[in-house]
């Protein structure tokens, strides 16, 4: 069982998304159950599942997870972008939230090879 809290993907996902429920305050309140859960739950996704993967017994699932919270990763890239598109994050909020969604997927993505190579060693 690895530790989560001291990988830094997990730390750069986790403060994403303390990033992103600070962003989706402002967003109108007829999006409370659409756009703003949407981004807030696939934002936190990332980090729950490298947490939760890092709790399972074989690196088989941990890549799992890992591969998981990249699609989650990819998710909250295309909903930041909806969500710059329909007016709701101006573009400065856009152009600092989205590297950061750049580095995490950055960072998961060689993370992701590393774990699937040593489990076929």
């Amino acid at each position: 069982m690895k530790d989560f809290r001291q990988l830094k993907v997990w730390e750069k996902a986790h403060a994403l998304t303390l990033e992103i429920y600070k962003a989706t305050v402002l967003f109108p309140s007829d999006e409370r159950f659409g756009l703003t859960s949407q981004m807030r739950r696939c934002s936190s996704s990332i980090g729950a599942n490298i947490a939760e993967g890092c709790g399972r017994s074989t690196d088989g699932d941990f890549c799992r997870f890992l591969e998981i919270a990249m699609g989650s990763v990819t998710e909250l890239d295309y909903h930041l972008l909806l969500a710059r598109d329909l007016g709701y994050l101006n573009m400065q909020a856009y152009e600092s939230l989205q590297p950061r969604v750049h580095e995490v997927r950055s960072m998961l993505a060689p993370f992701i090879r590393k774990v699937s190579n040593d489990r076929k060693k």
